[in-house]
């Protein structure tokens, strides 16, 4: 049981992970960087962008929601309020780990403290082009476990200029752009590999998937499911 006052920090987190696709119908590559030696969490590996939800992320205002089928798929299986969330912590960590923007243009009233920096950018978030493709519960035993929902993203929905980076935090080192048939050469976490997968098989098909596979990982078994979403009307 852990003390009061402090946190378990092997508790299962809800997080967003974004999948920069640029390219996609001649030489596809993804955005990546890699994490620190000192790192908690999978040090020294070359990941994509992403991280925990904060409360805060289910309060800001969208220029555009989420689709409602992505919306749909996010809530199987989850709460109804975490689709707006989930949305909101992929754009935001986007924003500071690469200085990429997913935005449209607006003003806000009183951004919450973590998302003031994107603010002052002049854009609300855009969570229209994101495509939920992926989700992945961190298995037992880690030093951090996530419920990590993956969303792919095409690089020509940014507003920033995809080769800058001058505005990103130090928490992502040698940010690039990496072709997918020279990815694999990168040291690479498991289930990134088992994603990248997935995005390569989808490159050059712009729909969404027909299901979302979700590999959960939990203390009695580990199970490879779909994700469907809840029927949508015609």
């Amino acid at each position: 049981m852990t003390e009061p006052g402090l946190i378990d920090k092997t508790a299962i987190r809800d997080a967003a992970t974004v999948i920069v696709l640029r390219d996609r119908k001649h030489k596809p590559s993804v955005l990546m960087g890699q994490r620190g030696a000192n790192a908690a969490f999978m040090p020294n590996k070359f990941v994509f962008p992403g991280g925990a939800v904060d409360p805060e992320d289910a309060l800001v205002p969208f220029a555009n929601p989420l689709s409602p089928l992505c919306a749909s798929r996010l809530t199987d299986g989850a709460s109804c309020d975490r689709a707006s969330a989930l949305a909101g912590a992929a754009i935001r960590e986007l924003w500071e780990e690469t200085g990429q923007i997913l935005g449209r243009p607006g003003t806000w009233d009183t951004p919450p403290g973590n998302w003031e920096d994107f603010a002052r950018q002049g854009h609300l978030p855009n969570a229209a082009p994101l495509q939920f493709v992926f989700r992945a519960i961190t298995p037992p035993g880690r030093p951090r476990r996530f419920d990590a929902r993956f969303f792919l993203l095409d690089a020509d929905d940014l507003v920033s200029d995809p080769d800058d980076f001058s505005a990103a935090s130090d928490e992502l080192a040698h940010l690039q752009w990496i072709s997918l048939d020279k990815v694999r050469s990168f040291d690479l976490p498991f289930i990134t590999e088992v994603v990248l997968a997935e995005v390569a098989a989808r490159a050059a098909d712009p729909q969404p998937p027909a299901s979302v596979p979700f590999f959960r990982n939990d203390d009695e078994e580990s199970l490879f499911l779909r994700l469907y979403g809840r029927p949508m009307p015609d």
